[in-house]
Protein backbone atom coordinates (compact mmCIF):
# COMPACT_ATOMS: atom_id res chain seq x y z
CA UNK A 1 0.00 0.00 0.00
CA UNK A 2 0.94 4.04 -0.43
CA UNK A 3 2.15 5.68 2.65
CA UNK A 4 3.31 9.19 3.59
CA UNK A 5 6.30 8.31 5.38
CA UNK A 6 8.85 10.73 7.08
CA UNK A 7 12.65 10.20 5.75
CA UNK A 8 14.38 13.51 7.94
CA UNK A 9 14.16 17.35 8.82
CA UNK A 10 11.70 18.31 5.89
CA UNK A 11 11.82 15.42 4.12
CA UNK A 12 8.60 13.28 3.27
CA UNK A 13 7.90 10.48 0.88
CA UNK A 14 4.75 8.45 -0.57
CA UNK A 15 6.34 5.65 -0.56
CA UNK A 16 5.29 1.63 -1.14
CA UNK A 17 5.09 -0.13 2.56
CA UNK A 18 3.70 -3.48 4.09
CA UNK A 19 0.05 -3.61 4.67
CA UNK A 20 -0.74 -3.99 8.23
CA UNK A 21 -2.09 -6.83 10.03
CA UNK A 22 -4.40 -8.09 12.12
CA UNK A 23 -1.58 -8.35 15.81
CA UNK A 24 -3.55 -8.40 18.76
CA UNK A 25 -7.29 -9.83 19.17
CA UNK A 26 -8.41 -6.32 20.36
CA UNK A 27 -6.72 -4.91 16.61
CA UNK A 28 -9.05 -3.73 13.82
CA UNK A 29 -7.81 -2.62 10.02
CA UNK A 30 -9.29 0.59 8.73
CA UNK A 31 -9.19 1.06 5.30
CA UNK A 32 -8.74 5.20 4.95
CA UNK A 33 -10.83 7.57 3.76
CA UNK A 34 -9.45 11.01 4.66
CA UNK A 35 -6.42 12.27 6.81
CA UNK A 36 -5.59 15.14 7.89
CA UNK A 37 -2.00 17.13 8.42
CA UNK A 38 -1.73 18.18 11.58
CA UNK A 39 -0.07 21.06 13.29
CA UNK A 40 1.75 19.61 15.48
CA UNK A 41 3.29 16.98 12.78
CA UNK A 42 5.15 20.00 11.90
CA UNK A 43 7.48 19.39 15.02
CA UNK A 44 8.54 16.40 13.49
CA UNK A 45 8.68 17.76 9.90
CA UNK A 46 11.12 20.07 11.26
CA UNK A 47 12.99 17.92 13.54
CA UNK A 48 11.91 18.86 16.42
CA UNK A 49 10.80 15.67 17.57
CA UNK A 50 13.60 12.76 18.81
CA UNK A 51 13.25 9.31 17.97
CA UNK A 52 11.90 9.32 14.76
CA UNK A 53 13.06 6.75 11.99
CA UNK A 54 13.40 6.58 8.43
CA UNK A 55 10.03 5.27 6.75
CA UNK A 56 7.78 5.88 10.19
CA UNK A 57 4.47 6.53 8.77
CA UNK A 58 3.15 9.58 9.61
CA UNK A 59 -1.02 10.55 10.71
CA UNK A 60 -2.50 10.75 13.42
CA UNK A 61 -5.97 12.33 12.21
CA UNK A 62 -7.84 10.10 10.49
CA UNK A 63 -11.08 7.71 9.76
CA UNK A 64 -12.45 5.21 7.27
CA UNK A 65 -14.34 2.07 7.04
CA UNK A 66 -13.35 -1.43 9.07
CA UNK A 67 -11.94 -4.35 6.67
CA UNK A 68 -11.42 -6.80 9.71
CA UNK A 69 -11.41 -7.06 13.17
CA UNK A 70 -9.43 -9.46 15.96
CA UNK A 71 -11.96 -11.93 17.41
CA UNK A 72 -12.05 -9.77 20.81
CA UNK A 73 -13.51 -7.08 19.02
CA UNK A 74 -17.15 -6.79 20.48
CA UNK A 75 -18.28 -3.11 19.90
CA UNK A 76 -16.91 -2.82 15.99
CA UNK A 77 -17.61 -5.03 12.77
CA UNK A 78 -16.54 -4.77 8.80
CA UNK A 79 -18.27 -2.40 7.39
CA UNK A 80 -18.21 0.29 10.44
CA UNK A 81 -17.30 3.80 9.62
CA UNK A 82 -15.31 4.78 12.29
CA UNK A 83 -13.05 8.24 13.60
CA UNK A 84 -10.27 7.12 15.32
CA UNK A 85 -8.78 9.04 18.27
CA UNK A 86 -5.35 9.86 18.32
CA UNK A 87 -4.10 8.54 21.36
CA UNK A 88 -4.05 4.26 21.98
CA UNK A 89 -5.66 3.75 25.09
CA UNK A 90 -6.90 0.29 26.40
CA UNK A 91 -9.76 1.64 28.58
CA UNK A 92 -9.09 -0.80 31.61
CA UNK A 93 -6.05 0.37 32.96
CA UNK A 94 -5.85 2.69 36.11
CA UNK A 95 -5.93 6.26 34.21
CA UNK A 96 -8.63 4.86 31.93
CA UNK A 97 -10.90 4.13 34.08
CA UNK A 98 -10.74 7.27 34.88
CA UNK A 99 -10.94 8.81 31.54
CA UNK A 100 -7.23 10.25 31.54
CA UNK A 101 -7.11 7.91 28.19
CA UNK A 102 -3.68 9.80 27.22
CA UNK A 103 -1.76 8.44 30.07
CA UNK A 104 -3.00 4.85 29.50
CA UNK A 105 -0.02 2.32 30.93
CA UNK A 106 -0.71 -0.17 28.28
CA UNK A 107 -0.14 1.32 25.15
CA UNK A 108 3.33 2.42 24.77
CA UNK A 109 5.66 -0.44 23.79
CA UNK A 110 8.74 2.03 24.33
CA UNK A 111 7.23 3.39 27.75
CA UNK A 112 10.64 3.20 28.99
CA UNK A 113 12.28 5.60 26.46
CA UNK A 114 9.33 7.76 27.55
CA UNK A 115 9.90 7.45 31.07
CA UNK A 116 13.80 8.67 30.42
CA UNK A 117 12.56 11.97 29.14
CA UNK A 118 9.43 12.69 31.28
CA UNK A 119 9.73 10.62 34.38
CA UNK A 120 6.34 8.38 33.37
CA UNK A 121 5.20 7.25 30.09
CA UNK A 122 2.04 8.95 28.02
CA UNK A 123 -0.19 6.52 25.96
CA UNK A 124 0.91 5.37 22.40
CA UNK A 125 0.39 7.81 19.65
CA UNK A 126 -0.47 7.10 15.97
CA UNK A 127 2.41 8.25 13.71
CA UNK A 128 4.24 10.78 16.30
CA UNK A 129 7.75 9.32 17.22
CA UNK A 130 8.99 5.97 18.94
CA UNK A 131 8.92 8.19 22.10
CA UNK A 132 5.05 7.19 21.81
CA UNK A 133 5.08 3.72 20.29
CA UNK A 134 6.39 4.04 16.86
CA UNK A 135 3.20 3.10 15.52
CA UNK A 136 2.22 3.57 12.07
CA UNK A 137 -0.35 6.34 11.46
CA UNK A 138 -3.23 6.82 8.95
CA UNK A 139 -1.80 8.56 6.37
CA UNK A 140 -1.94 5.65 4.36
CA UNK A 141 -4.47 3.32 2.48
CA UNK A 142 -5.47 1.27 5.74
CA UNK A 143 -3.62 1.19 9.32
CA UNK A 144 -3.64 -1.03 12.02
CA UNK A 145 -6.00 0.19 15.47
CA UNK A 146 -5.21 -1.65 18.34
CA UNK A 147 -8.24 -1.79 21.43
CA UNK A 148 -10.81 -0.48 18.55
CA UNK A 149 -13.37 -0.33 20.59
CA UNK A 150 -11.99 1.78 23.22
CA UNK A 151 -10.35 4.25 20.38
CA UNK A 152 -12.92 4.47 17.54
CA UNK A 153 -16.57 6.35 16.74
CA UNK A 154 -19.05 4.49 14.91
CA UNK A 155 -20.09 7.08 12.25
CA UNK A 156 -23.52 7.29 11.16
CA UNK A 157 -26.23 9.29 9.78
CA UNK A 158 -24.61 10.49 7.10
CA UNK A 159 -21.95 13.39 8.27
CA UNK A 160 -19.23 13.75 5.60
CA UNK A 161 -15.92 12.98 6.37
CA UNK A 162 -15.10 16.69 6.44
CA UNK A 163 -17.65 16.98 9.25
CA UNK A 164 -16.62 14.59 11.32
CA UNK A 165 -12.83 13.53 10.85
CA UNK A 166 -11.35 16.44 13.14
CA UNK A 167 -12.76 14.43 16.39
CA UNK A 168 -9.99 12.32 15.55
CA UNK A 169 -7.65 15.16 17.62
CA UNK A 170 -8.51 19.36 16.62
CA UNK A 171 -11.50 19.21 18.22
CA UNK A 172 -11.12 17.31 21.11
CA UNK A 173 -8.13 19.58 21.76
CA UNK A 174 -9.52 22.84 21.69
CA UNK A 175 -12.93 21.75 23.30
CA UNK A 176 -10.32 20.09 26.29
CA UNK A 177 -8.19 23.16 25.91
CA UNK A 178 -11.49 25.55 26.61
CA UNK A 179 -12.93 23.46 29.22
CA UNK A 180 -9.97 23.51 31.13
CA UNK A 181 -9.94 27.48 31.41
CA UNK A 182 -13.08 26.60 33.54
CA UNK A 183 -15.23 29.84 31.44
CA UNK A 184 -18.29 31.22 33.52
CA UNK A 185 -20.15 33.59 32.02
CA UNK A 186 -18.81 37.18 31.39
CA UNK A 187 -15.44 35.50 31.40
CA UNK A 188 -12.44 37.30 28.70
CA UNK A 189 -10.10 33.98 27.23
CA UNK A 190 -7.21 35.20 25.24
CA UNK A 191 -5.59 32.66 22.78
CA UNK A 192 -2.10 32.51 21.33
CA UNK A 193 -2.22 30.65 17.87
CA UNK A 194 -4.89 30.94 14.98
CA UNK A 195 -3.95 27.46 13.64
CA UNK A 196 -6.20 24.60 13.25
CA UNK A 197 -6.28 23.74 16.94
CA UNK A 198 -6.50 27.55 18.00
CA UNK A 199 -9.35 27.90 16.01
CA UNK A 200 -11.52 24.78 17.75
CA UNK A 201 -9.78 26.68 21.06
CA UNK A 202 -11.97 29.86 19.98
CA UNK A 203 -15.13 27.95 19.38
CA UNK A 204 -15.31 26.05 22.17
CA UNK A 205 -14.75 28.86 24.41
CA UNK A 206 -17.85 29.96 23.12
CA UNK A 207 -19.65 27.16 23.16
CA UNK A 208 -18.61 26.67 27.09
CA UNK A 209 -19.79 30.52 27.55
CA UNK A 210 -17.37 32.88 26.99
CA UNK A 211 -18.39 36.63 26.31
CA UNK A 212 -15.49 37.32 24.72
CA UNK A 213 -12.63 35.69 23.20
CA UNK A 214 -8.98 37.52 21.49
CA UNK A 215 -7.23 35.36 19.28
CA UNK A 216 -3.31 36.20 18.69
CA UNK A 217 -1.53 35.40 15.53
CA UNK A 218 0.31 37.65 13.03
CA UNK A 219 -0.97 35.55 9.53
CA UNK A 220 -3.81 37.35 8.02
CA UNK A 221 -5.85 34.16 6.88
CA UNK A 222 -5.87 32.62 10.32
CA UNK A 223 -6.83 35.97 11.90
CA UNK A 224 -9.50 36.51 9.44
CA UNK A 225 -10.87 32.94 9.93
CA UNK A 226 -10.96 33.70 14.29
CA UNK A 227 -12.91 36.65 13.75
CA UNK A 228 -15.04 34.31 11.75
CA UNK A 229 -15.80 32.52 14.78
CA UNK A 230 -16.20 35.42 16.71
CA UNK A 231 -13.46 36.45 18.15
CA UNK A 232 -11.61 39.81 18.66
CA UNK A 233 -7.89 39.67 17.16
CA UNK A 234 -4.56 40.82 17.83
CA UNK A 235 -1.72 40.32 15.31
CA UNK A 236 1.77 40.14 17.43
CA UNK A 237 3.78 41.87 14.59
CA UNK A 238 1.25 44.77 14.54
CA UNK A 239 1.28 45.71 18.13
CA UNK A 240 2.24 44.35 21.79
CA UNK A 241 0.57 41.45 22.99
CA UNK A 242 0.49 42.06 26.63
CA UNK A 243 -0.08 46.14 26.17
CA UNK A 244 -3.35 45.74 24.08
CA UNK A 245 -4.33 43.09 26.68
CA UNK A 246 -4.58 45.76 29.27
CA UNK A 247 -6.40 48.23 27.37
CA UNK A 248 -8.76 45.65 26.21
CA UNK A 249 -9.68 44.13 29.75
CA UNK A 250 -9.09 47.50 31.78
CA UNK A 251 -6.00 46.56 33.33
CA UNK A 252 -7.06 43.26 34.78
CA UNK A 253 -6.22 40.94 31.86
CA UNK A 254 -8.16 37.84 30.94
CA UNK A 255 -9.69 35.60 32.81
CA UNK A 256 -8.03 32.87 31.23
CA UNK A 257 -5.27 32.48 28.62
CA UNK A 258 -4.69 29.52 26.14
CA UNK A 259 -1.52 28.89 24.04
CA UNK A 260 -2.16 26.92 21.03
CA UNK A 261 1.13 27.32 19.87
CA UNK A 262 3.64 25.14 21.59
CA UNK A 263 7.51 24.55 21.00
CA UNK A 264 7.81 26.88 17.67
CA UNK A 265 6.43 30.16 18.46
CA UNK A 266 7.61 33.18 16.69
CA UNK A 267 7.69 37.25 17.80
CA UNK A 268 9.27 40.36 16.80
CA UNK A 269 12.97 41.15 18.81
CA UNK A 270 15.47 40.26 20.03
CA UNK A 271 13.51 37.61 22.27
CA UNK A 272 12.57 35.51 19.65
CA UNK A 273 16.81 35.09 18.46
CA UNK A 274 17.64 34.19 21.96
CA UNK A 275 15.52 31.57 21.96
CA UNK A 276 16.36 30.26 18.35
CA UNK A 277 19.91 30.58 19.10
CA UNK A 278 19.79 28.44 22.04
CA UNK A 279 17.36 26.03 20.54
CA UNK A 280 19.95 25.43 17.39
CA UNK A 281 22.84 24.98 19.97
CA UNK A 282 20.29 22.20 22.09
CA UNK A 283 20.38 24.53 25.44
CA UNK A 284 16.52 24.36 24.86
CA UNK A 285 14.39 22.22 23.56
CA UNK A 286 11.42 24.59 22.20
CA UNK A 287 10.96 28.18 22.20
CA UNK A 288 7.62 28.72 24.89
CA UNK A 289 7.43 32.56 23.86
CA UNK A 290 3.42 32.20 23.59
CA UNK A 291 3.66 30.26 27.32
CA UNK A 292 5.27 32.99 28.36
CA UNK A 293 3.36 35.68 26.99
CA UNK A 294 0.17 33.62 28.28
CA UNK A 295 1.35 33.65 32.11
CA UNK A 296 2.46 36.95 32.17
CA UNK A 297 -0.75 38.28 30.74
CA UNK A 298 -3.59 36.19 32.61
CA UNK A 299 -5.01 37.92 35.35
CA UNK A 300 -4.12 37.04 39.06
CA UNK A 301 -6.26 33.98 39.78
CA UNK A 302 -6.65 33.13 36.42
CA UNK A 303 -6.14 30.12 34.25
CA UNK A 304 -3.48 29.17 31.59
CA UNK A 305 -4.30 26.31 29.61
CA UNK A 306 -2.14 24.43 27.26
CA UNK A 307 -3.12 22.31 24.68
CA UNK A 308 -0.17 23.38 22.18
CA UNK A 309 2.98 20.79 22.06
CA UNK A 310 6.32 20.69 24.41
CA UNK A 311 8.90 18.39 24.09
CA UNK A 312 11.09 18.78 26.53
CA UNK A 313 13.09 21.93 28.34
CA UNK A 314 11.98 25.46 28.09
CA UNK A 315 14.23 28.72 29.35
CA UNK A 316 13.29 31.96 31.28
CA UNK A 317 9.77 30.03 32.35
CA UNK A 318 8.57 33.32 34.50
CA UNK A 319 7.40 30.79 37.84
CA UNK A 320 7.65 33.79 40.23
CA UNK A 321 4.12 35.22 38.01
CA UNK A 322 3.01 31.70 38.07
CA UNK A 323 3.57 31.90 42.16
CA UNK A 324 2.33 34.99 43.11
CA UNK A 325 -0.30 35.76 40.68
CA UNK A 326 -1.83 32.05 41.86
CA UNK A 327 -2.33 31.21 38.21
CA UNK A 328 -3.82 27.90 38.01
CA UNK A 329 -2.00 25.78 34.56
CA UNK A 330 -3.56 23.32 32.96
CA UNK A 331 -1.99 20.64 30.01
CA UNK A 332 -2.08 17.51 29.26
CA UNK A 333 -2.35 15.45 25.75
CA UNK A 334 -6.10 15.24 25.10
CA UNK A 335 -8.30 12.30 26.39
CA UNK A 336 -9.52 12.12 23.17
CA UNK A 337 -12.53 9.40 23.78
CA UNK A 338 -13.86 11.03 26.50
CA UNK A 339 -14.96 13.99 24.03
CA UNK A 340 -15.68 11.59 20.72
CA UNK A 341 -19.49 10.69 22.01
CA UNK A 342 -19.88 14.77 23.39
CA UNK A 343 -18.36 16.18 20.55
CA UNK A 344 -20.49 14.18 18.06
CA UNK A 345 -23.69 14.79 19.67
CA UNK A 346 -23.10 18.95 19.57
CA UNK A 347 -22.52 18.53 15.85
CA UNK A 348 -25.36 16.30 15.53
CA UNK A 349 -27.34 18.96 17.20
CA UNK A 350 -26.08 21.64 14.66
CA UNK A 351 -24.00 23.70 17.43
CA UNK A 352 -21.01 23.41 15.23
CA UNK A 353 -19.67 22.17 11.68
CA UNK A 354 -16.30 21.49 11.84
CA UNK A 355 -15.39 21.42 8.20
CA UNK A 356 -15.23 25.49 8.33
CA UNK A 357 -11.64 25.16 9.37
CA UNK A 358 -10.99 22.94 5.80
CA UNK A 359 -8.77 25.30 3.51
CA UNK A 360 -7.17 22.67 1.49
CA UNK A 361 -8.24 19.44 -0.15
CA UNK A 362 -5.42 17.06 -1.58
CA UNK A 363 -4.81 12.98 -2.69
CA UNK A 364 -2.54 11.18 -0.20
CA UNK A 365 0.22 11.09 -3.20
CA UNK A 366 0.68 15.12 -2.63
CA UNK A 367 0.82 15.09 1.13
CA UNK A 368 4.86 15.84 0.79
CA UNK A 369 3.95 18.83 -0.97
CA UNK A 370 0.64 19.40 1.36
CA UNK A 371 3.09 19.52 4.00
CA UNK A 372 5.83 21.73 2.62
CA UNK A 373 3.01 24.47 1.95
CA UNK A 374 1.61 23.87 5.16
CA UNK A 375 4.95 24.74 7.33
CA UNK A 376 5.18 27.87 4.76
CA UNK A 377 1.75 28.98 5.55
CA UNK A 378 1.49 29.17 2.01
CA UNK A 379 -1.50 30.42 0.04
CA UNK A 380 -3.50 30.86 3.53
CA UNK A 381 -2.96 26.95 4.17
CA UNK A 382 -4.77 26.70 7.74
CA UNK A 383 -6.17 22.72 7.54
CA UNK A 384 -5.32 19.66 4.67
CA UNK A 385 -7.15 16.98 4.29
CA UNK A 386 -6.20 14.04 1.89
CA UNK A 387 -7.81 11.19 0.65
CA UNK A 388 -6.15 7.98 -0.63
Amino acid sequence: MKANCWYGKQDMRVVDVPDPNILNKKDAIVKVSSAAICGSELHLYNGFVPTMEQGDVMGHEFMGEIVEVGPEVKQRRVGDRVVVAFPISCGQCFFCKKELYSLCENTNPNAWMAEKFFGHSPAGIYGYSHLTGGFAGGQAEYVRVPFADVGTIKIENGFSDEQVLFLSDIFPTGYMAAEQCNIQPGDTVAIWGCGPVGQFAIRSAFLLGAERVIAIDRFPARLQMARNGGADTIDYEETDVYDTLMQLTGGRGPDSCMDAVGLEAHMPGLLYYYDRIKQAMMSESDRPIALRQAIMACRNGGTVSIPGVYGALIDKMPMGAVMNKALTIKTGQTHCQRYLKPLLDRIAHGDIDPSFVVTHRMRLAEAPQGFDMFNRKQDGCIKIVMTP
